[in-house]
């Protein structure tokens, strides 16, 4: 019997990644063997496994017990390509799972007894939550947050009466996440207008003459312990906001004068949430209100989640390149996943020609140019704002 040889090493692969390997038990990788599916698996449930960790190839040869880094290199290479893998040089090789090759991780049969990350929760990485139904029937795809998944995290915020603000862009899914995570949700939708009786209530004619009291939405969610959410938050007046803050501060209790000074305590699972989008035209956050908030959440655009629902790669990189550079003052708008989702709704109806011209005829017309220069460059397509053409 002839005894094996350890792998050679292989192009492309960092020496420490391939000395990683040496002293391995077979000559033949799984890949030469009729089992790179089988060691594909293996790779990419270990990465799921360590979703927070960016690892090296060496790292992951050593985990899964494969017998050569070139093979689990390859494989690497492959999840990187299908956007389920991060692939990082700096100056080694090493790969993180993104959130569309957790997903994809999640329908493959397991290749051997996974292991748990062991964090410090003691539990190891929590399984994807399946995605969560909204009220208008529309799923949402939780997203992760500190130890676990953002709906389940807002939940255990709310049995601590621990409030959150969220902010960012408009368009990345702030109040998706809060209508999926809250059921017995309540929402006060914030503009210049708004004042203290939408929150409140006011006098209401009734049939046969005269008026009756309708209490407003923060009202009723202090009597029946529901989640009130303030949407676009900081376009509301600073003096209409201050109705709010009695209700979160120690004494939960508020006095209605237009009532008669009613008095409404608040009772258990009562819980205030707010929405907040800095980039928006007369958005003013206070610091009475931004101290009312203990938890003060950035919402972004899950790039992967896009990719993963449709979103063609050129447009995300586009819509990528678009977001650097509104957040470097370069442009005044670049579109999120609300716009993406749209976009494949367009192309599903009209096609891809006519999504592309939507897509920059829905910017606005002082960020027009630059949308339409992201797109036409990132998918080589010359690209105007949607029209109708000749009979």
């Amino acid at each position: 019997m002839t005894t094996p040889h350890p792998p050679a090493p292989q192009a492309g692969l960092p020496q420490n990644d391939q000395d990683s390997a040496s002293g391995a038990g077979t000559p033949a990788t799984e890949a030469g063997s009729g089992r790179s599916g089988y060691l594909y698996r293996k790779v990419a449930l270990h990465l799921a496994d360590h979703p927070d960790t960016i690892l090296k190839v060496g790292e992951i040869t050593q985990a899964i017990g494969a017998p050569s880094s070139g093979a689990v290199f390859e494989a690497l290479k492959k999840m990187a390509a299908a956007g389920h893998a991060t692939h990082h040089r700096d100056p080694h090789h090493r790969f993180q799972i993104t959130q569309a090759g957790i997903d994809a991780a999640g329908t493959l049969p397991p290749a051997a007894p996974r292991t748990r990350s062991s964090g410090g929760t003691g539990g190891g990485r929590q399984s994807r939550p399946a995605p969560v139904p909204r009220p208008n029937g529309t799923l949402y795809h939780p997203r992760r947050l500190g130890r676990g998944w953002d709906v389940e995290e807002l939940r255990r915020l709310r049995t601590q009466q621990v409030p959150v603000l969220l902010y960012g862009p408009p368009g990345t899914g702030k109040t998706a996440m809060v209508e999926a995570a809250f059921p017995d949700l309540l929402t006060v939708a914030g503009t210049g207008d708004t004042v203290v009786d939408d929150f409140l209530g006011s006098y209401n004619p009734i049939p046969g003459g005269g008026y009756e009291f309708v209490h407003g939405p923060l009202v009723t969610a202090m009597r029946e312990g529901r989640v009130l959410l303030v949407d676009d938050a900081t376009l509301i007046p600073p003096r209409v906001l201050a109705v709010l803050y009695p209700a979160m501060d120690g004494r939960g209790v508020i006095t209605i004068p237009a009532n008669g000074n009613e008095t409404v305590e608040a009772v258990d699972g009562f819980y205030i949430v707010a929405g907040h989008n800095p980039g928006v035209h007369g958005a003013v956050l206070t610091e009475a209100l931004a101290s009312r908030f203990t938890v003060h959440l950035h919402v972004t655009t899950d790039w992967d989640l896009a990719r993963q629902l449709g979103v063609p790669k050129q447009v995300v990189a586009a819509a990528i390149d678009l977001n650097a550079d509104l957040a470097a003052g370069k442009t005044v708008w670049a579109p999120q996943l609300r716009e993406l989702l749209g976009f494949v709704k367009v192309r599903d109806h009209l096609g891809m020609t006519a999504a592309l011209a939507n897509l920059a005829g829905i910017a606005p017309e002082d960020a027009r140019d630059d949308v339409t220069a992201a797109l036409s460059r990132h998918t080589g397509t010359p690209i105007t704002a949607l029209a109708l053409g000749k009979r």
